[in-house]
C-alpha cells in the first residue's frame, strides 16, 4: 500500500498553487503552496549543498515555524532523514540523541543557537534565519512508501529515548484517518502550536491540513490568548489540543464567550481527557472529542465522533478507517467485550519499528506483527472503546487490579482538583496501594485529605481509594502534556 506518493507540496502546488498554505502569527509571513514548494525546494538544495545525501540524516532545533516544514519538505525532495530535536532539552540530553541518529547537518532558530553551540559532537549547523539564495533543481517526483522521512524521539518518560521511524507511508495513512474522521478539507484552518519535535504538532493537525490543501497558522508555541483571538476571529475550523489547553482555554476570560460554534471540529488527545472537563465544555455547547492514538501509530487510531461526544463521555471512540484493532489477554487471545485487556495496533499508520534498534522494535511487536502499545482497554457492545491505562501503572491491591486512570477521573470531578496523578506505593498488608498527588485549582492553596477520601469511598470500590493525598503546585511532564509520573514522590 502507498508504494510511490508524489511529492506532496508539489502536487498541492500544482493544484492550488495560489491558495494561502501557512501564516505565522510571530512575524505575519504567509505562504501560498507556490511559495511552499518553491521554498522546500531551496531548502533541499541549500541541504544538497551542505554535503547531504539520501538517507542522511538531518537535524532541526527550532520553535514552531515555517521553516520546519520546508526542511521537512526539502529533506523530502532529496530524501535525507530529517530528525526534530526538543529544544526544551538541554545540550546533554541532546548529545544522546545527536549520537543516535549521527546528523550530517544541524538547522537550528535563534532561539536556539547557544545550545546547538554547546553540543559535545555537533555537526555543521546552520541558522534558519541565515539567507540562501539557489537556482530552481529537478528533485525526484516521487518518494517512496516505505522510505524513512523523519524520526521522532519517544519523550523517555522510561528508559532512554527511541527514535520512531515515520515513513512516506504512514503520513498518506495519517491523512486518511484523520482525514476521514473529521472531514478535513481545503476550505479548513487549524492553528499549529503544539511542538514540532512531537507527532501531535505535525501531525494534528499541520500536515494532513496542507494534505488536504487548507491553511495552517502557525504559533510559536501554546498561548491561550492568541488562540483565543484566532478563536474570536473566527478564523479556525478545526482544533485539536492536549487536555492541559482545554483546560487553559476555560480560565481564559475571553473563552466563554468567544464564537465557539465557528470551530466546527475540537479533538482531544495526547493524556487521559478527565470527564469532567467534557461536561465543562458541554455547558458550553462545545463536543470535544476523545482520542488515543502513539507516537508509534502514526498517531491518529481512534478518535471519537461529534454525534457521541456527549453520550459516551469517556470513550476514545472507534478505531479509524486504516487501523486494525485488538484487545487481548495474557496469553494473546482475544478478549470479550466488556473485559480489559491488552491493546494492539497494526495497519499502514503504524511504525516499522525503532532507528537502528532491533532489541526495541522486536520487543514492540508481537510475533505475528502487531504493535503492543502497552495500554490497557475494553470495548463496549456497541463497538465504543476505552482506555483503562497503562499496562506498567496498573497495581494490585489485595489481589485486585487497580487501574490509576480509573481513579484520576473520579478525583478531576472533585469541583477543587485541577489535575490527579496515581502511582502506586508498597504497602505491608495489601502489597500495594494508591498514592494521589493533587493539582488544586487556582485560588486553592489545600485540601483536605479526609474530605478528599470520602469523596472517592464514595465513588470507588475501598481498594481503590489511595491510602495517601499530595498537594503538588505543578507536575512534571512530557512535551504532550502527559504527567511524568515516574518523577513524583
Amino acid at each position: 500500500m502507498f508504494a510511490e506518493i508524489p511529492d506532496i507540496v508539489a502536487r498541492r502546488a500544482e493544484l492550488s498553487p495560489s491558495r494561502a498554505a501557512m501564516e505565522e502569527v510571530a512575524t505575519g509571513r504567509t505562504v501560498t503552496y507556490e511559495e511552499l514548494d518553491l521554498s522546500a525546494g531551496r531548502m533541499a538544495a541549500r541541504t544538497a549543498a551542505a554535503g547531504v545525501g539520501e538517507g542522511d540524516r538531518v537535524a532541526i532545533l527550532c520553535r514552531n515555524r515555517i521553516a520546519f516544514f520546508e526542511a521537512l519538505f526539502g529533506c523530502a525532495k532529496i530524501g535525507a532523514i530529517l530528525v526534530p530535536l526538543n529544544w526544551r532539552m538541554p545540550a546533554a540530553e541532546l548529545d544522546q540523541l545527536i549520537e543516535d541518529c549521527a546528523p550530517k547537518l544541524l538547522f537550528h532558530g535563534p532561539e536556539d543557537a547557544d545550545v546547538a553551540a554547546q553540543l559535545r559532537q555537533p555537526p555543521r549547523s546552520i541558522s534558519l534565519d541565515e539567507p540562501f539564495d539557489a537556482e530552481r533543481q529537478s528533485f525526484r517526483a516521487t518518494w517512496p512508501g516505505e522510505q524513512v522521512w523523519y524520526l521522532l524521539y519517544t519523550s523517555g518518560t522510561t528508559g532512554r529515548p527511541k527514535g520512531v521511524i515515520y515513513n512516506y507511508r504512514m503520513a498518506v495513512a495519517n491523512y486518511v484517518n484523520i482525514g476521514t474522521a473529521i472531514d478535513l478539507g481545503a476550505r479548513d484552518t487549524t492553528a499549529c502550536f503544539l511542538p514540532l519535535f512531537h507527532t501531535a504538532g505535525i501531525n494534528l493537525h499541520a500536515l494532513p491540513t496542507l494534505m488536504a490543501g487548507g491553511r495552517v497558522i502557525i504559533l510559536d508555541g501554546f498561548d491561550s490568548e492568541a488562540l483565543v483571538t484566532l478563536i474570536d476571529e473566527e478564523r479556525l475550523t478545526a482544533i485539536f489540543a492536549v487536555p492541559t489547553v482545554y483546560q487553559s482555554l476555560l480560565d481564559h476570560p475571553r473563552f466563554p464567550a468567544a464564537p465557539l460554534a465557528s470551530v466546527r471540529h475540537w479533538g482531544c488527545g495526547g493524556a487521559p481527557l478527565p470527564d469532567a472537563l467534557v461536561e465543562r465544555y458541554r455547558a458550553l455547547g462545545v463536543r470535544v472529542c476523545n482520542g488515543m492514538g502513539m507516537t508509534e501509530t502514526g498517531p491518529t487510531a481512534f478518535l471519537g465522533d461529534p454525534t457521541h461526544a456527549w453520550e459516551r463521555i469517556g470513550s476514545v471512540g472507534k478505531p479509524q478507517i486504516l487501523v486494525s484493532v485488538r484487545i487481548v489477554d495474557e496469553g494473546g487471545e482475544a478478549v470479550p467485550d466488556g473485559a480489559v485487556g491488552d491493546l494492539l495496533f497494526a495497519g499502514p499508520g503504524v511504525t516499522p519499528g525503532y532507528w537502528r534498534n532491533e532489541e526495541a522494535t522486536g520487543a514492540a511487536f508481537t510475533p505475528d506483527g502487531w504493535l503492543r502499545s502497552g495500554d490497557l482497554a475494553r470495548r463496549d457492545s456497541h463497538g465504543f472503546y476505552y482506555i483503562a491505562g497503562r499496562r506498567k501503572e496498573m497495581f494490585i491491591s489485595g489481589g485486585e487490579n487497580v487501574y490509576p486512570a480509573e481513579i484520576e477521573n473520579v478525583l478531576c470531578a472533585h469541583p477543587a482538583i485541577s489535575e490527579a496523578a496515581v502511582v502506586a506505593a508498597p504497602d505491608p498488608k495489601w502489597g500495594e496501594v494508591g498514592r494521589a498527588f493533587i493539582l488544586p485549582i487556582a485560588g486553592v492553596a489545600a485540601l483536605d485529605t479526609v474530605e478528599l477520601e470520602a469523596f472517592c469511598r464514595a465513588r470507588l470500590a475501598a481498594y481503590k481509594v489511595p491510602s495517601r493525598f499530595d498537594m503538588v503546585s505543578e507536575f512534571p511532564r512530557t512535551a504532550a502534556g502527559k504527567i511524568q509520573k515516574h518523577l513524583l514522590g
